[in-house]
């Protein structure tokens, strides 16, 4: 009897796995409509909201980052806003702010007006022109998704979800984010400029030819649904400390790291890494219809979720190493069982 109890199990959540997999692939496709190439940054970005975690772009300005958040918010049917960050931009112009107003008898009270944060796709862009007084505005909302202002906690709709973009450190007026802001987000992507015939695409599709119309495909309770799937993905032991080991493998002081990693990293990633690898890995399995997660799931965003967390010391930084390429390494070296 429990044998036949644990097969239908199985069956069920094999069932729930072929399903996320058609919708993950069937939102895919369609953002892909509206984004030409940057598939990578499309499925990262993707993997962080069915996951529940916030995702750093990183490029120079006019790639479609904007784009790609307002196809999102389309295709799977949630509110979008968008802040522009700027030197001058206060916390209350994000969170927003208490102000007098009075009722019918003449009563004078404070009125709290929300701010853009209220949403459920919040583009903040060019994040790193704001100073970091500002940029902590999103602290408490990109890790509990709630506002706390006059002593009332505000929860946020979810799903809740924070794509910010910065410019690249070197260019003019930006400010790097702390690195509490930094651990916050559960990718930092790269974004490439595009190549010569995706740039061709894109002129074709936005000037010469008709908008594309993006039909919504999901909505915010299925996907609270496909969420919850993601919690019965089976994680063994050996995929739970392979990617501890990975996190490990980042601090220059521990027997996991590799002599580049003690010769250049200050600091490595915090435990929050190991989490958002583990969530990672689950939607990358359940997008490839499995319902149990692989060493190579884990492998597949590891970069994405550890450069940002991971901190040059003055060699590195003198010697311009690539984080990434520090990471790839560790990744080369670091044995899936021991």
């Amino acid at each position: 009897m429990s044998q036949d109890v644990t097969t239908e199990t199985s069956d069920m959540l094999q069932h729930e796995a072929d399903r996320f997999k058609d919708d993950y692939a069937a939102a895919q496709a369609e953002v892909g409509k509206m984004i030409v190439g940057q598939q990578r940054v499309v499925e990262a970005t993707l993997t962080a909201l069915f996951s529940g975690g916030n995702v750093l772009l990183e490029g120079v300005p006019g790639l479609g980052k904007t784009e790609l958040v307002k196809a999102m918010s389309r295709v799977l049917d949630l509110e979008f806003r968008r802040i522009q960050f700027t030197p001058d931009l206060m916390p209350a112009d994000i969170i927003g702010t208490s102000m007098m107003s009075s009722d019918e008898a003449g009563q004078y009270r404070f009125e709290f007006r929300p701010g853009p944060i209220f949403t459920q796709l919040l583009l903040a862009d060019e994040i790193n022109r704001a100073s970091p007084k500002t940029q902590s505005a999103l602290l408490e909302t990109m890790q509990e998704a709630s506002v706390t202002t006059g002593g009332t906690v505000h929860h946020l709709e979810q799903p809740f979800f924070v794509m910010a973009t910065q410019n690249p450190i070197e260019q003019e007026g930006t400010y790097p984010l702390p690195e509490a802001q930094l651990d916050r987000f559960m990718f930092k992507v790269e974004v490439p400029f595009p190549n010569r015939s995706e740039i061709n695409e894109v002129v074709s599709r936005t000037i010469l030819k008709q908008p594309v119309e993006l039909q919504k495909l999901l909505d915010s309770a299925q996907i609270m649904e496909l969420r919850g799937v993601l919690d019965k993905v089976v994680v063994a032991d050996p995929m739970r400390d392979y990617a501890v080991r990975l996190i490990l493998s980042t601090h220059p002081d521990t027997e996991f790291a590799s002599e580049d990693i003690k010769r250049f990293i200050r600091w490595g990633a915090s435990p929050r890494a190991a989490q958002g690898l583990i969530r990672a890995a689950r939607v990358r399995a359940l997008s490839q219809g499995r319902v149990h997660v692989a060493f190579e799931d884990i492998r597949y965003f590891a970069i994405e979720v550890l450069q940002h967390r991971v901190l040059l010391n003055y060699d590195g930084q003198a010697e311009n190493i690539l984080i990434a390429e520090l990471i790839a390494d560790s990744l080369q070296q670091v044995a899936e069982e021991i």
